[in-house]
């Protein structure tokens, strides 16, 4: 059964939170098939242990919260590898692997469940019409409240409207959940609105915490001195580390060791983010070193 919400709130608002690290990328590094358009949902039918060792390894770190591996289980996605009619049980696949992975440890883990844009996470130009989201994101949710997850983790919205429609979505389902936006180098969201009215606009829906993710360690940094005046909710931080190539909105990109990512989130810490952890690229061993140092301190 999921955790109450007046627990949750109360996790989230007591010290510092570990949140686990990348899954997509690190099924791609323990040689998972993860083939566009079914990416990392490929391997919940494919590899199932992987991903819950994944997410052992996480929690073994030092994790508070492991999000589900339902990433690219939306109904777009799934649409596009043509298993749309099997939304309900991957997505009970992905939060049945968590559950199974926090019942590893004897401390009180939670289980949150990914909920993405529909579309590419650097591509605010395709986010589809407004009546299009609703229906998806609906959708979405509903696979996901049937799974009982602890809360719902909406992550990397580069627009303020796709933003608004998950958190309406996760409301109406009444289940808890954080926001977290990606940004572009300007410090705005991709889409060009600004973080304090991306803010504004999400805080009616009463999201239990806020943050930003899925840009550079150090881009982190600003941000959180940016969001921290925005909102007293607790901040979300994870960056995203290791990539090839700059991703879209910026020119540059950092691969960090995990002491060096911990240094990292020592200074968000030190800003005013408290629910701490990794986004792509980052492996166990950059949320075992995070833990470490933010507990110590």
């Amino acid at each position: 059964m999921p955790t109450e919400i007046t627990q949750i709130r109360d996790r989230l608002t007591q010290g510092v939170v570990i949140l686990d690290g990348a899954t997509g990328t690190e099924l791609e590094r323990r040689g998972a098939f993860t083939a566009t358009p079914h990416w990392s949902a490929a391997a919940l039918r494919s590899a199932p242990d992987i991903v819950r060792a994944i997410h052992e390894d996480y929690v073994r770190s030092g994790a508070d919260i492991v999000v589900a591996n339902t990433f690219r289980t939306n109904p777009r996605a799934l649409e596009r590898a043509g298993c749309l009619e099997q939304g309900g049980e991957l997505n009970r696949i992905a939060v049945d692997l968590a559950r199974q992975a926090v019942g590893t440890v004897d401390r009180d883990v939670l289980v949150a469940a990914s909920v993405a844009p529909v579309e590419d996470c650097y591509s605010p130009g395709a986010v589809p019409d407004t009546d299009a989201l609703r229906r998806e994101h609906a959708q979405m949710v509903q696979w996901l409240a049937a799974d009982e997850p602890d809360l719902l983790w909406i992550e990397t919205m580069n627009t303020i409207r796709e933003a608004e429609v998950a958190a309406a979505a996760a409301r109406e389902v009444h289940l808890p959940f954080a926001v977290s936006f990606v940004l572009a180098e300007t410090g705005g969201l991709l889409s060009g609105d600004s973080l304090a009215t991306a803010v504004g606009a999400v805080e009616p829906y009463e999201p239990l915490a806020l943050g930003v993710n899925c840009i550079p360690p150090r881009a982190i940094t600003g941000a959180v001195r940016a969001l921290r005046p925005l909102t007293e909710r607790p901040i979300t931080a994870y960056g995203h580390i290791s990539n090839a190539h700059a991703i879209p909105g910026w020119i540059y990109t950092q691969s960090l060791s995990p002491q060096e990512y911990a240094s990292c989130a020592l200074e968000w810490h030190a800003l005013g983010a408290t629910i701490i952890g990794g986004c792509c690229g980052t492996q166990p061993e950059h949320i075992r070193a995070l833990s470490e140092r933010l507990r110590g301190r």
